[in-house]
This record gives structure tokens, sequence and C-alpha cells, in this order.
């Protein structure tokens, strides 16, 4: 654990016991919404192939995942971290440009 706060620059325990639970509950929270969402499109394993209702399942988890993100953070008081977090990764996939200000 103390890799982990040292990396990502926590210095509580408080911190990264939260920093945890927001990646569990989200996850969670990503693939629940997505299941409705699902349904309402017609898609399920019964009505289409499984190697296609399952690689578009995660195509759709992934967004809600990106953007709910931030949001369950600032639940539990680490908005600044999960923010910093997503600018990180979404740059890294070359969406950089959503960040860009312009001055």
């Amino acid at each position: 654990m103390e890799k982990l706060k040292e990396r990502w620059d926590i210095n509580s325990n408080w911190a990264l016991v939260a920093i945890l639970l927001v990646f569990a509950i989200n996850g969670s929270f990503a693939a629940w919404v997505a299941k409705p969402i699902t349904a309402f499109l017609g898609l399920s394993p019964d009505t289409v192939s499984g190697w296609l209702y399952y690689p578009l399942r995660i195509l759709l988890i992934f967004p809600i995942y990106q953007l709910t993100l931030p949001i369950v953070g600032w639940c539990f008081g680490q908005f600044k971290f999960f923010w910093a977090f997503e600018k990180k990764f979404l740059t890294r996939l070359g969406l950089g440009f959503l960040f860009k200000e312009n001055n």
C-alpha cells in the first residue's frame, strides 16, 4: 500500500481506502447502469450472439465508467484525484484535446 500512496502522492490511509472504494463502486455502478441501456436497445444474449453482445456491453460500460468516476470520487471527497486521473487517462487514449485550455 505504501507504493500506491507514493505513486499517487497520497498521504493518508483513509484517502487510499476511499480511492480503492471509488474504483470498486464505480465499476459496479457502470455495469449496473449499462444493463437497462442494453435492454432498451434490445440487446441481450438471447437476441444477439454472445460474441457481439459482450463486446458491445463493454464498449457501453467504458464511457459510463469514465463519466461517473469523478462524480463517485466527489462523493468520497476525492474529486481532485479522480479529475487528474481522468485527464491523464484520456490524454493517453488520444483524447487530451478535450482538456486543452483556449488562451
